[in-house]
């Protein structure tokens, strides 16, 4: 399987790499690619936000961007699958080329722009899967020439409600021009109360409460990490995504790349993503809900991840070099450390090293 693997990449790699990933898109619907055949471990399983995962490993949005594939990923191995960004308008996103791999850095930089059919192709393929099982969030964003970006979101809630397990709205994207202005305090406080308004009409007339996340950049400052902390106590946000890409170059060893505009996702996001995800939970408490995004490649990452106080994570730039069979790896690893531990659940290990996280600077 590896050397399998192994020669796959290497032709996937001839291409560039936004065609690379519409193959993979490709695969995963034609069925061609293995699924995870791991027997579940009861001490990955855990209630977030009043949703019960199987495990805390979750595909992040941003590879299956027009909600083609979720159940595909779920097969292997994910506990969720979060798809989007979806914005209410399909648009085309950036000029090509847009997506770059730093090999070396085991790094991906990305510039997009949201690019997706729209919510309507994006609902329409959901509906049509209604009856599946497994847990897949709708992030929702705004169009680039949205007059009224708030009220995308509330679109984005009002019109996938039916079909999403939970949302995620993704106001950290560096790709569209003003888009993180919305983390700024009026603005977020004026974006959660409609989006949380909406989410409460939807809710009564569903007779269901789906949680919404609030998906944060890496790049806050202090005083950025306080205004969101503070916006989020006085609203009835179910919890935080840290983090989305990084407009830092640090780290990287590649200069060839480096010079790209766009968001830096991988390897050289980890300890940034990390450090901020401790800040944040220091300054949220115990009981708000973080999924950690940003760099997990093996079960170690992801393991400390939640030592730094997340109970979830997500992944996505490392499938493009490990492929599909990471998730399991992961998932074998963590039952491992599991065993190491003598813990009776992954839960009893969140926030064991936010101190050490604390003390990482960013």
């Amino acid at each position: 399987m590896l050397d399998l693997f192994s020669l796959g990449r290497r032709g996937l790699f001839l291409f560039d790499a936004e065609t690379a990933h519409g193959l993979s898109i490709a695969a995963l619907k034609t069925g061609l690619v293995p699924t995870c055949k791991s027997a579940a471990d009861p001490r990955l399983a855990q209630t977030v936000a009043g949703i019960r995962f199987p495990n805390p490993l979750g595909m992040a949005a941003g590879y299956d961007k027009n909600a083609e594939v979720p159940y595909a990923l779920l097969s292997l191995g994910f506990g969720f699958a979060e798809v989007g960004t979806l914005t209410p308008k399909p648009q085309t996103g950036n000029p090509k080329p847009r997506i770059f791999r730093l090999e070396r850095d085991h790094a991906v930089i990305n510039r997009l722009g949201f690019n997706n059919e729209g919510h309507e192709a994006a609902l329409a393929r959901l509906s049509g899967r209604r009856n599946c099982d497994g847990i897949v969030g709708v992030n929702i964003g705004a169009n680039k020439d949205a007059t009224d970006r708030i009220a995308d979101y509330v679109a984005g809630i009002r019109r996938f409600y039916p079909v999403a397990t939970y949302f995620t709205a993704n106001i950290s994207s560096p790709n569209t021009p003003g888009l993180r202005d919305l983390q700024a305090k009026e603005s977020l406080d004026a974006l959660l109360s409609a989006v949380l308004a909406a989410r409460s009409e939807e809710s009564l007339r569903a007779g269901k409460r789906l949680p919404v996340f609030l998906k944060i950049a890496p790049d806050l400052t202090d005083e950025g990490m306080d205004d969101i902390a503070e916006v989020a106590a006085a609203h009835d946000l179910d919890g935080l995504i840290v983090s989305n890409t990084t407009l830092s170059r640090d780290g990287l060893t590649d200069p060839t790349l480096a010079g790209e505009a766009g968001g830096l996702s991988g390897a050289p996001l980890f300890d940034k993503s990390t450090a901020v995800l401790a800040r944040m939970r220091k300054r949220v408490g115990p009981a708000l809900p973080i999924i950690g995004v940003g760099g997990v490649s093996s079960a170690e990452t992801a393991l400390e991840k939640i030592r730094a106080g997340a109970d979830l994570v997500q992944l996505y730039s490392f499938m493009v070099y490990e492929g599909p069979a990471l998730p399991g790896r992961i998932l074998r690893g963590l039952s491992s450390l599991l065993d190491r531990e003598q813990v009776a659940n992954v839960s009893e290990l969140r926030d064991t090293r936010l101190d050490h996280w604390l003390s990482v600077k960013v």
